[in-house]
């Protein structure tokens, strides 16, 4: 947590502390899903703010962080605060007036479409991808080649949670993968 400025314990305390907000919601959205709620590490400011930071120290010369729908909107917009980018969702579909590309992929549980607003991210941009958890890998993936189709250069992908059993990790090969937590 070299942002923090503070010492390896502390930042594992932090982290620590971080992962016991996190809450486990069996059968949802769907049976057989243990959906990992997030919204209590967004709704305590010191827990936030560890993800923040820690998430922002990873953004390196990236012109611009791109959350993905929905959590992933409200990390990526502070984690490109801390890092000084601007930032940009990637929206489910249905909910831009101007579209520039558009990505539809496989959930653990149904499908999915991704799109990019037009105009947004140009050609050439280097990108950082920030997300609330990565499971299959599926809309990591999506929102990767979403950013591809517009011609931007990912240079990485972060997470607060990575769920590492189901092995998103290694769909979103060879571009690096950072997450703050691992179960």
């Amino acid at each position: 947590m070299s942002e923090l400025d503070v010492s390896d314990a502390e930042a594992e305390a932090a982290l620590e502390r971080v992962a016991a907000l996190i809450r486990d919601v069996p059968d949802y959205p769907a049976p057989g899903v243990l959906f990992r709620d997030i919204t209590p590490v967004l709704a305590d400011p010191e827990a936030f703010a560890t993800v923040t930071t820690e998430l922002a120290s990873l953004v390196g010369d990236a012109d611009v962080v791109v959350g993905v729908e929905a959590r992933g909107f409200l990390i990526g917009a502070a984690v490109a605060v801390v890092a000084g980018t601007g930032v940009v969702p990637v929206r489910k579909a249905g909910k831009l007036p101007r579209v520039a590309a558009s990505r539809t992929y496989d959930l653990e549980y149904g499908s999915a479409t991704l799109e990019l607003s037009a105009d947004t991210v140009a050609p050439g941009a280097k990108v950082f991808i920030v997300d609330d958890v990565l499971a299959t890998g599926g809309t990591g993936v999506a929102a990767y080649k979403l950013l591809a189709d517009v011609g931007a250069d990912v240079i990485g992908f972060a997470v607060l949670l990575e769920l590492a059993a189901l092995g998103g990790r290694e769909q979103l090969a060879p571009i690096p993968v950072h997450a703050l937590l691992r179960l």
